[in-house]
Order: structure tokens, then sequence, then C-alpha cells
């Protein structure tokens, strides 16, 4: 299978060793304008304690598109654009490193005879746009000015959007493992961002690797290709491309989106420009190359919009200056007298946690944009190629984010629906235009889903239900789930997590383990503490109070026998256990 797209996609990307991280303030005489500007702007030097902040801040939001420092809320000063891009490039050099030889074997391609028999039985293709961090209130109609996504919105128009769908854990590993294996992470053993836990050594550690849904379509003569992010803790330079992937084109903590590193089938690359952007390119060339082949495809691309720190394209970096966070009655709210206690330690938002909510929301939404903007250069590539009408093209997030809901500052990793409730869209041959969907639906389903659309019979160790019964419009099929899992394991912050919040202030409240079940009218947790939550959302759509207290004993005990049998299930006993109805119980 032949490889020079990737030339031609990237133009002038250098083909090189993996850089040192570079540090914001750093790149010698290229940033001097920029720390001059910050300075004369009355930002303080590092070490300093006058001024409204650090200078090192300062340039790196100059150098990601920011118009206001986040800590100190100061408008940043004005730059000419060539000293902004001159600072940037330097920012993004860096002295080689050499490629291990695990991560320098290229992936193999699939097996051409199960390719061509693939596509002779009319196997679709599949496009997939998993978002980092992408919440329900960035989607149209949710907060965003109309128009803003008009590819998203043309996406919705022609396919089916799920309105109850959920991440069986708001966070961006443990998330993207199930998204992966169809798996409930209490069967991936994949709870943090990081190893043992988590991230991608734990990942491969819990022999997941081996039972993704790439591994099922490549034995099935599908090309599988994945662009962007994968899982927290992959090292482009250090770890071997996976099984199952015959295109490869990911990087690290690429959440600078400036000259990013993305290790492109064996060798590193350089991405010029906003990463976002190059993906899109690489999507483009890969389904031009892609449509001349023997058999059908996979492409997951997962940008690493808009995760923060909301990085924002040149193109977008001045549209809608005042864009206000939409503000829910959850907003700002106190826990209730019978709140778990880890929400205790929420302090009160202030006027500045306000502004601070606006001021991210307008970057989300404008890294949203880029992400829409790639949405729709694959599905232009797609007509264009004649590949409209046998693709199945899905978009979904890994959780949702936090900036204010309960008094917590910026975060995840809740039960509530601002970080579980996550978009999914799905547009294809067969599906209902412009219907949304009831019916509940997690993140475990997408591998049955492309697994079933693809004619393949499904792994017993899959977690999830297949989606497609519901795509033409049909109601639920009997037996369907009742309840949707979400499960939580705690664990603090790190240093280095881009969510860890402004360094003045209070920061991310972390919440306490928990097992969730999210119902199509209730939401109940059971904490690790012991603690029970019941939110009746029928009466309190917000989930603001608390009433496990006010349950029948009949009820209580029902939900604590529905909570055991998803607590040890696996395959289809997990199927069995979501399909128990708790709430039939007065």
């Amino acid at each position: 299978m032949g490889r020079s797209w990737i030339g031609a996609a990237l133009g002038a990307a250098l083909v090189l060793s993996l850089p040192a991280a570079a540090t914001a303030g750093a790149g010698g005489d290229a940033c001097a304008p920029l720390r001059a500007a910050c300075r004369g702007a009355g930002f303080a030097p590092a070490g300093e304690d006058g001024g409204a902040g650090l200078v090192p801040a300062c340039v790196r939001g100059l150098v990601q598109n920011k118009r206001v420092d986040a800590a100190s809320l100061r408008p940043l000063p004005a730059v000419e654009e060539g000293a902004r891009a001159a600072c940037r490039a330097a920012e993004t050099a860096g002295g080689p490193l050499r490629l291990a030889a695990a991560a320098a074997r290229p992936p193999a391609a699939p097996d051409p005879a199960l390719a061509a028999a693939a596509r002779a039985r009319g196997a679709p293709n599949f496009v997939v746009v998993l978002a980092d961090d992408l919440s329900w209130n960035l989607m149209p109609g949710e907060g965003p000015p109309a128009g803003v996504l008009p590819h998203l919105e043309r996406l919705m128009a022609e396919g089916m959007t799920f309105r109850r769908f959920f991440a069986t854990n708001s966070l961006c590993c443990p998330s993207r493992a199930s998204i992966l294996t169809g798996r409930l992470p209490h069967n991936t053993g994949v709870f943090t961002n990081t190893a043992p836990a988590g991230g991608n050594a734990g990942f491969v550690a819990g022999g997941n690797a081996e039972a993704t849904l790439a591994v099922a379509l490549g034995a099935a003569g599908y090309r599988t290709a994945l662009m962007g992010k994968y899982l927290n803790g992959y090292a482009p330079a250090r770890d071997p491309i996976p099984p199952g992937w015959s295109d490869w084109a990911v990087g690290a903590n690429a959440h600078g989106a400036f000259g990013e590193v993305l290790n492109h089938n064996g060798a590193l690359v350089r991405v010029p420009g906003y990463l976002t952007d190059g993906l899109a390119a690489l999507a483009v060339a890969l389904v031009g190359e892609a449509a001349a082949g023997p058999g059908p495809f996979l492409l997951l691309l997962a940008p690493f919009d808009p995760h923060a720190p909301f990085v924002v394209a040149d193109r977008y970096r001045d549209l809608f200056p005042d864009l206000p966070y939409p503000r829910p009655p959850a907003f700002g709210a106190r826990p209730d007298a019978a709140a778990p206690a880890w929400m205790d330690a929420a302090a009160p938002l202030g006027p500045r946690d306000g502004e601070r909510a606006d001021l991210f929301y307008r970057e989300r939404v404008l890294a949203t944009k880029a992400v829409d903007d790639l949405l729709g250069a694959v599905r232009a590539a797609l007509a264009s190629a004649g590949l409209a009408d046998t693709t199945y093209v899905l978009f979904l997030s890994d959780n949702g984010l936090h900036l204010g809901e309960y008094s917590l500052r910026q975060g995840k990793m809740t039960p509530f629906d601002i970080d579980a409730r996550v978009p999914l869209v799905v547009a294809g041959p067969g599906v209902a235009a412009g219907t949304r969907s009831e019916a509940l639906a997690t993140t475990v389903d997408l591998f049955p889903t492309l697994a079933a659309l693809a004619g393949l019979a499904l792994p017993e160790s899959l977690d999830g239900a297949s989606l497609v019964p519901l795509l033409d419009g049909a109601p639920p099929p009997a037996g369907w789930r009742r309840q949707v899992a979400i499960e939580h394991r705690a664990h603090g912050p790190r240093a280095d997590d881009p969510d860890l919040g402004p360094p003045d202030g209070p920061r991310a409240v972390m919440p306490s383990g928990y097992l969730a079940l999210r119902l199509a009218t209730a939401l109940y947790v059971e904490y690790e503490t012991g603690e029970r939550a019941f939110y009746d959302l029928d009466r309190d759509p917000d989930a603001l109070v608390n009433v496990a207290a006010a349950l029948s004993p009949a009820r209580a005990r029902a939900l604590a026998e529905a909570a055991a049998a998803v607590r040890r299930c696996r395959g289809a006993d997990c199927r069995a256990a979501q399909a128990l109805d708790p709430l039939a119980v007065p």
C-alpha cells in the first residue's frame, strides 16, 4: 500500500525526530517582540510580584491566539502577526531524539483478498469524528450562534441525533478505552489517564489493544486509520503502533495545536500550522487514496479540540468577542443539604469565575469551529470520491466539561449530564434523516454498531448494544436498556493536567469514586464513601436536589440491586443488567 499521500497532504511538513517539549516564553530572540509587548502591557517577568501576570503566560496566550489572560483576566497586547508566527515557529523547534525500534515499525496493510471480499459483499465505509471534551452546550442550538457550525448542522439534518447518549466515564482515556473496545471501565481496567489504572500503559497491560474495533474490522478486510488523539500517555517516539491499525497518524499530548508531531506509520512528522487543519488534510488525502483501494475503510478522526487550553485557529481568533457561557440553573448552584461530601469542597463562584466561564466558552466554540471545518472537508472528499452513499459518518465526543455548574470550576469526571452526556450524530445509508432518538445509548455501543453495519458477528466480550435497530427511526426493540452505567475511580489531579485550572483561586474539585446509573428520568449514584444520591429528573432536570433519603425501601433496594448487577457484569450480562428497570418499583 502506498504512503505517498503524506507528503502531498502536509506540503512542507518535515520528517524528523521528536523534539524536546517547548516551553512558553522560550524561542530565544524570535519571541523577544512578544515578551516586550507583554511587559509593556503590565505583565511581570517570572518571579516578580508586580504586574497583572507573568510574561511567559502572556507569550503563551499570544501564541495560542488568546485575547485575554485566563489567570488575570487582563487583555493581552496586540502584536504583529509576523511576530506571533516567528515565536510560534521557534517554540515548536527542538533537538532530535531517536525513534524507538517499536515505534518505527510501520503498520500492516489489510489482506487484499479479505478487502476485496468485504467490498464485494457491500461492506460500508465508516468515518468517525471523535472530538475531545466537546460538551452538549457546544452543539448547534445549545449555545453557539446559528450558522457557526454549518457542517455539524447539516450532518444533524441528514442523520439521527441521539439525545440521551452517555460516556461510560467522563474522562478522556477511560472513555476512549470503552469506545475502542465496547467494554465498560470495570472490564477494560482503565479508570484514569495514567498508569497503572489507566493511560495507554494500563490499556495495553489489560489486554485491550488486541480487542479493539480496529482489530475486528481489520480482520474483515477493512483499511483502518486513526488520526489525532489516541490514549493518554501514548508516546509517538517510543510506543509501537497498536495492532489492527493499517494507517496511523497519532500525537502525544498535542494540545498546543501548532507545530505538533505525529507518529505517521512509523515516521515522526511535524504538522505545519494548526493541528486540526493538518488532520483534515491527512484525512482528505486518505479518502482519495482509499477510494481507489480494494476494500472498505474505517477512518477514526480524533482532533484534540476543543480540549483545554482551548487553542483557536488563526482565522477565527477575533470572532465573537462577547459570546457568553450558557448559564443553566446548575451554574453556581450550591450543594443541597443532602449532597455528597465531595461537593461541599467547592467554594462559591465569584465574578471572576463567571468571566472565566465566558472566556473559556468563547474559545471552546471557536476551537469547535475548526472541528466543524474538518467534518466538512472530509464529507466533501467523500462526495468527490463517489463514496457519500456508501459511507456512515458519525460525530461524537469522549466526555463533556463543566465550567461552573454546581459551583465546580473547570473540570469533568462527575456523573452529571454536563460531563457525562455527550453528542452522537449518525448519518448514512438507511439512517432516518433529521431525526432525534431519545433511546438511552452509551459509548460502548459504537463498536457493536459499526461491527453490525459491517456484517460481522459481534464478539461475546462486548458490553454494549448495536444501535442499528434504531437508525431507521423505529422505537427501541423489546428489552432495550433502561439505564446506562457511568463508572469513576477517584484520583487526584496531576500538575501537568490541562484541566487543572488557573493558578489563582480555587481549583477543580475531584469527585469521590462512584458507580452511577443514568435512567431516562433519573440519576442514581452510589459513592465509594457509602453515600447515595438520587435525582428525579422529571421534577428536577438539573439534578440539584438529592432525594435518595425519600426513596421507598423497595425502590432503594431495586436501585441497589440494579447497580450491583452492573458492577459485576461482563458481555451479554451487561446488556441484561442495563435492561432492568428499577423505577418500575414504586
